[in-house]
């Protein structure tokens, strides 16, 4: 039973005396209309210590106008305490110019260190922001009465900020202070000089500094090793890895996404295995892109199906970036119609799923299907960007669309702000030249606005390749030689099998010197194949595969049967001057042969056969596998560089258009 008492006086004013701060509060943060009464009301006089309370609910935008107004008015602009309040609610709001001019007329000589940390640090999470260095050299020029020095925090915002600018020499000047100042063993300190020196890829120093520290965090573990993994040094990323007392969401993150950036995606989906056997930790947003792309670069169609499968099971959001990798990824294994069914699942879209979807519809030779996209796109009012625009201009010139490329092409920068890039440049003149109009290509090219680099050379010639014209490739080559282009990617390759394509041996021999003298290897070719969940690997000519003897064997027998059914060697583009036969004998250890003979000698008849290659499908090997699809009466989709090809009864999706 509660008894009531009778109030006493005092009692009565303490409620008033709430009430009328109540009400203060109340036409503070009523509404971004309310505004605070011309006349000061008899009964509401905020004081300091009211202003006060007021800013540590940290107020919106508009009322902290008005409560930096009564400040003012009410003559408490010299308050310390209330102007460092109000320096932080600016800070919240992210109106750094009214904090900083609230912070260079502070009312005693100097703010408080505490202070400057704050400044230092608000400014430090910009990129590309000299303030941070600015503050730091205007607190060391103080005078040395007013007891203001750096602490641990103030170093720790200024090197991290170093980190942000991309300025190493600051950051060494300001580490060799913390030595000086006594703070190199500090925990916070240590973790932003390991991290300083990760982001320039000084990553001895980057672990001498850590070895040295008496006292490590989980953050000084991730920072060493992202800074290992971004720079590609996995090896010794594993090593840090395993070495981490704990394994949390970070660090597991890191070493997933740095082994795809590494183009290591075998590697990067073991450890995503090894993750989930762990248990400790659930796959977020990040780890799942990651581990999509890698199934989108091996053609792991089945482990992507069961990571698809996986979020659903575990009912994880799927984001826009969920959505984009999951398109790109059945895209990319060749399921183009799942692609189609997540794009069509997603209720408000965004440009990078509308990209996603143009691109995979593209590389699958759908030009008119990715345009129809595009279409669908602008009538959403969704602004394309470059990569969009790359897109379909790819599928435009894979379906020889040539008047709606150019249509786009002309109008991109106009139309949707798009500037012409040399990458759209090299898709136009492909879709010209693959299209038969060299000249006009050859045109652009002398015309492009920066300088033309191999890609653009490379996409002219691969025109001059289908339609036979051996002249302006000669030129184009005499060209290139004039331009110095020698040295750039891929250059010194395509020279040299274009000489081999064109009987100039001398040429070959004269190339395959300077490369010799460079340095400089051509990338082998490489074919995945995924059967039952493990991806196995093929290289030109291989005998590492423990089944080699064995899948050499079962080739020969298909060649000889492809034989029967019409296939003829085409060994036109092998860079050495040998007799036909030992021609025949160099194109038939392909990469994409071997693994189209290790599927038929493993899979069950009538099994679908996908297949990733990293390079431009040869002619030899798309006359073979046209004819095998027909002769051993499989579907065979190969993924190379550029474009699906789907291998079925002696066809092939690209109607030899490539």
């Amino acid at each position: 039973m509660h008894v009531i008492t009778r109030p006493k006086p005092k009692d009565f004013k303490v409620l008033i005396t709430q009430l009328q701060q109540l009400r203060s509060c109340l036409s503070v943060s009523s509404s971004s209309s309310t505004t605070f009464p011309a006349k000061t009301d008899p009964f509401v006089h905020p004081d300091p210590e009211t202003l006060s309370q007021l800013l540590n609910h940290r107020p919106g935008v508009s009322q902290l106008k008005q409560i930096h107004t009564q400040i003012i008015t009410r003559a408490c602009s010299s308050s310390p305490s209330l102007t460092h309040s109000l320096i932080h609610c600016y800070l919240y709001a992210k109106d750094l110019t009214t904090a900083r001019t609230l912070f260079n007329s502070y009312p005693l000589p100097s703010p408080p260190t505490l202070l400057w940390n704050i400044m230092i640090r608000a400014y430090s999470k910009l990129y590309n922001c000299q303030d941070p260095i600015k503050l730091f050299v205007q607190m060391l020029a103080l005078d040395r009465t007013l007891v203001i020095f750096p602490d641990e925090y103030t170093f720790t915002f200024v090197i991290t900020s170093c980190s942000h600018q991309g300025s190493l020499v600051y950051g060494e000047i300001v580490r060799g202070m913390v030595v000086k100042s006594g703070f190199e063993s500090n925990l916070y300190v240590g973790n932003a000089v390991i991290n300083l020196y990760s982001v320039f890829v000084k990553m001895e120093d980057a672990h001498k500094v850590f070895d040295e520290m008496s006292d490590r965090d989980v953050f000084s573990w991730t920072s060493l090793l992202r800074g290992y993994a971004k720079h590609g040094e996995m090896r010794r990323a594993c090593e840090i890895f395993y070495q981490m007392p704990v394994h949390n969401e970070v660090s597991w993150t890191v070493v997933i996404s740095g082994f795809v950036g590494a183009g290591r995606y075998v590697e990067a989906l073991g450890y995503f295995r090894e993750m989930l056997c762990d248990g400790k930790v659930k796959a977020n947003e990040a780890i799942l892109v990651c581990v999509l792309s890698a199934c989108a670069h091996l053609g792991a169609l089945d482990q992507g199906n069961w990571i698809h499968s996986y979020m659903g099971k575990n009912r994880i959001s799927e984001s826009s970036n969920i959505f984009t990798a999951l398109i790109d990824m059945y895209a990319k294994c060749g399921r183009i119609d799942c692609a189609t069914r997540v794009f069509n699942g997603i209720s408000r879209r965004d440009v990078h799923n509308f990209t996603s979807m143009i691109s995979g519809l593209s590389i699958h030779g759908l030009g008119n299907d990715a345009l129809s996209v595009f279409y669908q796109m602008l009538a959403a009012n969704v602004k394309p960007n470059a990569v969009t625009i790359l897109g379909v201009l790819n599928g435009c010139s894979h379906s020889g669309l040539v008047e709606e490329g150019s249509s786009i092409f002309y109008n991109m920068e106009s139309m949707w702000g798009v500037v012409p890039e040399i990458e759209h440049y090299g898709c136009y003149i492909n879709l010209l030249g693959r299209a038969g109009h060299l000249e006009r290509a050859f045109e652009i090219v002398k015309r492009m606005p920066m300088n033309s680099d191999i890609v653009i050379w490379r996409s002219l010639l691969n025109g001059c390749r289908i339609h036979r014209d051996a002249n302006l490739a000669e030129y184009i080559i005499n060209h290139i030689g004039q331009l110095n282009l020698h040295g750039c990617n891929g250059g010194e390759v395509l020279l040299s099998n274009l000489y081999a394509s064109l009987g100039s041996w001398q040429g070959v021999v004269e190339v395959r010197k300077l490369m010799g003298e460079r340095r400089i290897d051509s990338d082998p070719g490489c074919s995945w194949i995924e059967v039952d969940g493990v991806v196995h690997e093929f290289r030109v000519a291989d005998r590492l595969h423990p089944q080699i003897v064995e899948i050499r064997d079962k080739l020969k027998e298909i060649l000889k049967k492809a034989s029967v059914g019409g296939y003829v060697a085409n060994a036109t583009q092998v860079s050495f001057d040998l007799n036909d036969e030992e021609k025949e004998q160099a194109v038939a250890w392909h990469s994409e042969k071997l693994a189209v003979a290790f599927a038929l000698m493993i899979t069950p008849t009538g099994t679908l056969i996908r297949i990733v290659k990293n390079l431009r499908t040869c002619e030899d090997c798309h006359s073979a596998l046209k004819v095998i699809s027909k002769v051993f009466g499989r579907e065979i989709i190969v993924r190379d560089r550029s474009r699906f090809h789907t291998f079925k009864e002696g066809g092939c999706s690209c109607n030899d258009y490539w």
